[in-house]
């Protein structure tokens, strides 16, 4: 009798227990799964020719604005020599063509005043008129010829101009020869090797601030109106912080549109339902986050007043 009451009082004991678990376990559930990511960005070249440099290893940390690759430009310093020496041709041609167009002027003021003095021998009888004839076809003359040297002298200005707007594309080709890393972050993949051959917008490599992660979760309906962008949550990770010490997230995008259940939830229940996608940004200074890590969610309570 004594054992069967000692057995019944270990029995109720272990439900007891099984409750409790089972409750603290029910509470402790996180409210939204997902998997940690980052911004990526490919960095591509935009010139044409061999690399000379590219000073990028998978896992590196660059600098934002340092120098990560660099193209081979002596064909574009050649063709920038060329165009500046084909300026400097047509702007010593301008000086020129001002004093012939001058010299032609001042001819040509000294033929009018023979004209005048002419015409007024002409009309005293003094002289044939045929020598008057003959300045009046030399004045001709050398209006054309002003006209023709006038013409020729805008389009020398506009020859100009184009040499230089040409130096100016070469100079912007030079500069895009020299790549920059856009952003402060690590090397995720290399694509290319210094001393091959390049091409405008062939990639060089894939970079990642891997500083700032975003863990990208799916929440229920029933779960969206208790959260909003800039409201802080607790985000777990396996193998690093205990429930009580949570990394700190802050929710900074939710999806305006319901979408089916992703792949990641494997529970039934939870696949059937639609689910919005919500991202949350976690600071990660320690490096201990990856991209594709899972992670959890737990939404905050508010505490009654």
């Amino acid at each position: 009798m004594r054992q069967a009451t000692f057995s019944g009082k270990i029995g109720f004991m272990l439900c007891l227990c099984i409750l409790t678990l089972s409750g603290c376990q029910k509470n402790d559930r996180s409210d939204g799964y997902g998997n940690f990511e980052a911004t990526e960005i490919i960095v591509s070249s935009e010139a044409n020719g061999k690399l000379l440099l590219l000073n990028v290893e998978e896992g590196k940390r660059l600098a934002a604005g340092s120098v990560a690759a660099v193209v081979d430009t002596t064909q574009l310093h050649l063709t920038r020599s060329q165009l500046k020496a084909e300026r400097r041709a047509l702007a010593s041609k301008r000086p020129g063509l001002g004093a012939r167009i001058g010299v032609l002027i001042e001819e040509r003021k000294n033929m009018m005043r023979d004209y005048d003095r002419y015409q007024r021998l002409v009309n005293e009888g003094a002289v044939p008129s045929k020598q008057l004839e003959t300045i009046q076809n030399g004045i001709g003359v050398l209006d054309k010829q002003i006209g023709s040297l006038e013409t020729e002298s805008p389009g020398i200005t506009g020859e100009i101009s184009a040499k230089e707007a040409r130096i100016a594309q070469v100079n912007d080709q030079i500069r895009k020869s020299v790549v920059r890393n856009p952003v402060s972050g690590v090397v995720l993949t290399k694509y290319a090797e210094p001393g091959e051959v390049t091409a405008y917008g062939k990639p060089l490599y894939r970079i990642a601030d891997l500083q700032t992660m975003y863990l990208r979760i799916y929440l229920s309906g029933e779960q969206i109106p208790r959260i909003r962008i800039g409201q802080d949550v607790e985000v777990l990770v396996d193998g690093y912080k205990p429930a009580g010490n949570a990394l700190k997230g802050t929710v900074v995008w939710i999806s305006s549109k319901a979408e089916f259940t992703p792949k990641i939830i494997q529970t039934r229940e939870e696949r059937v339902s639609m689910v919005y996608a919500v991202k949350v940004v976690v600071q990660n200074r320690d490096g201990f986050l990856k991209i594709g890590m899972p992670g959890e969610v737990r939404l905050l309570k508010k505490r009654s007043s």
